[in-house]
């Protein structure tokens, strides 16, 4: 066997980690699309299987990493605990995201990562254990992996552990179980308000449109953690009508203009793309208010040139100034800069063909086939709308998992 070059293992394991980040970043991102999560994830691969082939120099290197441990460092390591079996290591993983739970998602990445070979065993110890956060992510793994965990989501549903039992509650909905609706429905009065939101979330997925869509309501109209992925969901199940009324609503606090433009975009009715055109005039909404308008006609306005450059001394997010502590990514970044002309003159020749009143999505009204078709090449904040008009259109299907590593995600394609 050839000796391990230690600066090419310290690169696997530096460049695996970085990657890892990027790739959390890109799984939201609005200009990416599958093809390009697959170029990261064999990168990242690439990265594993050189860490795997130099076996116990490589674990020993991801284990030194951990004395500064990010997110990407936990994951790295992670998948070398479970690639090897080490359950003592993976204990002290354990122990260490319990303590800086802002690392956890690195775990919960390793275990949606592995192939599903490596987690035979393990999956089911982590559901059977009494620790909270190993059941957590004994959960993440079913379903990243889209393997229903069983009757164990049933005990899981009420547990006390508030930060389980809302993980439990989403699952329900993700997994399609129609079994739990009732128990969603149930918790729709929980005081956590984790758990109530993603009881009320999974409800609507599994067919409720009473009570958990007013409780969904109560999270679109107010701030809170919750307010744009209740609006995501519940304006593609509402009624068209009741859509408005709520983006009404919404309208009557000027501090909610984004929130309106991107429910706007969501509802898709097209007698708002007037108004949305409007809003490109904005350089602080110009972006979001073109994502909308690009969610509603389907059109690609980077491909078509119907974008321009940015405005002049207008922040791009985070830059080089280590004064500066704006050191997160906005989320207009990597949106096209829409020309609002150009735009005007594309919806005064095309506007005929879409009639107010119906809900468009990416340029068509919702079906099942249309919504196969977007999750096939549609950008991820446009995969992942499709995969939940998906699920609402049938109540009790899988929620399609757009976060998945890229392969795992066309082999289930291939499938449906």
């Amino acid at each position: 066997m050839l000796k391990p070059i230690p600066h090419i293992i310290q690169q696997h394991a530096e460049e695996s980690a970085i990657l890892h980040n990027i790739r959390l970043l890109q799984v939201v991102a609005p200009h990416i699309k599958l093809h390009h999560l697959r170029r990261i994830d064999d990168r990242i691969a690439a990265h594993l299987d050189g860490l795997a082939v130099a076996g116990e120099y490589g674990s020993k290197v991801c284990e030194a990493a951990l004395e500064n441990a990010g997110i990407g460092e936990i994951f790295t390591a992670a998948i070398r605990a479970i690639e090897e079996k080490d359950e003592q290591w993976l204990d002290r993983l354990f122990a260490l995201t319990a303590a800086v739970p802002k690392v956890q998602p690195g775990l919960i990445s390793a275990f949606g990562w592995i192939s599903a070979q490596f987690l035979q065993g393990i999956g089911a110890k982590l559901l059977a254990s009494t620790d909270p956060l190993k059941q957590r992510m004994g959960i993440d793994a079913c379903v990243t992996h889209r393997v229903d965990p069983g009757t164990v989501l049933i005990s899981l549903v009420h547990h006390n552990d508030t930060v389980l039992r809302a993980r439990t509650l989403r699952a329900a909905g993700e997994m399609g179980r129609r079994d739990l609706r009732s128990q969603c429905e149930q918790s729709l009065s929980d005081k956590d308000i984790a758990c109530r939101f993603w009881a009320a979330w999974s409800a609507v997925l599994l067919g409720n449109r009473t009570n958990a869509i007013d409780v969904l309501k109560q999270y679109a109209l107010l701030p809170n953690s919750f307010q744009k992925y209740a609006l995501q969901l519940i304006l593609k199940a509402l009624p068209m009508v009741d859509a408005h009324d709520l983006l009404k609503k919404l309208a009557l606090d000027a501090a909610n203009v984004r929130n309106l433009i991107l429910g706007a975009g969501i509802t898709g009715d097209p007698s708002y793309l007037p108004w949305l055109i409007k809003q490109m005039d904005d350089p602080k909404l110009a972006r979001l208010a073109g994502e909308s308008f690009s969610f509603i006609t389907g059109l690609d306005l980077a491909y078509l040139d119907l974008e321009r450059d940015a405005p002049e001394g207008i922040e791009l997010g985070p830059d080089d100034d280590p004064e500066n502590n704006n050191v997160q990514m906005a989320e207009d970044d990597n949106l096209p800069w829409p020309d609002s002309t150009k735009i005007q003159t594309w919806w005064d020749a095309n506007g005929i063909s879409f009639s107010n009143g119906e809900r468009y999505f990416m340029g068509k009204l919702i079906s099942h086939e249309h919504c196969f078709q977007i999750l096939k090449a549609g950008f991820q904040r446009q995969r992942i709308a499709a995969a939940q008009y998906l699920c609402l259109l049938e109540p009790g299907a899988q929620l399609f998992p757009t976060s998945a590593p890229a392969w795992r995600q066309k082999r289930m394609l291939e499938k449906m």
